[in-house]
C-alpha cells in the first residue's frame, strides 16, 4: 500500500509562488519504476481536475493548458518526493490540490483520474490579496 502525504500548501498573494511535495512510502514505490505521478486541484463547488503528470523517469511531462509556463512539477525519485513548483498564482489556482500515483498507467498522457490508484489527503492553496 503506498502512502502519499502532500505538504506546501498555503495563503499567497495573486502574482507569488508556491511548492507543493508529495512524500511517497510504503509499498513498492521505490523500488518498481512504474509510477506516473500526478497533480490534481479541487476548487470549492467544482470537480477535481487534471493539472499536471510526469513520468517516473521524469523526462515527460504534460500540464492543462492553464497552468503551461507557470507550474513545474518535477520528481526526486531517492526521495521518494513530487514537487508542483507553482509561479504567477492567481485567484483561479485556488483550490484543494492532490497528488496521486499511477501505477503502470496506460495511455499518456494519464489526465483521467480514473487511471490513478493512490491519493493523498490534499492540501490547500489560496490565492488572495
Amino acid at each position: 500500500q503506498v502512502q502519499l502525504v502532500e505538504s506546501g500548501g498555503g495563503l499567497v498573494q495573486p502574482g507569488g509562488s508556491l511548492r507543493l511535495s508529495c512524500a511517497a512510502s510504503g509499498g513498492a514505490f521505490s523500488s518498481v519504476p512504474s509510477y506516473t505521478m500526478g497533480w490534481f486541484r479541487q476548487a470549492p463547488g467544482k470537480v477535481r481536475i487534471f493539472v499536471a503528470v510526469i513520468s517516473w523517469s521524469g523526462t515527460s511531462t504534460h500540464y492543462t493548458d492553464s497552468v503551461k509556463g507557470r507550474f513545474t512539477i518535477s520528481r526526486d525519485n531517492a526521495k521518494n518526493t513530487l514537487y508542483l513548483q507553482m509561479d504567477s498564482l492567481t485567484p483561479e489556482d485556488t483550490a484543494v490540490y492532490y497528488c496521486a500515483a499511477a501505477f503502470r498507467a496506460t495511455g499518456w498522457p494519464p489526465v483521467q483520474d480514473a487511471k490513478y490508484n493512490y491519493w493523498g489527503q490534499g492540501t490547500q492553496v489560496t490565492v488572495s490579496s
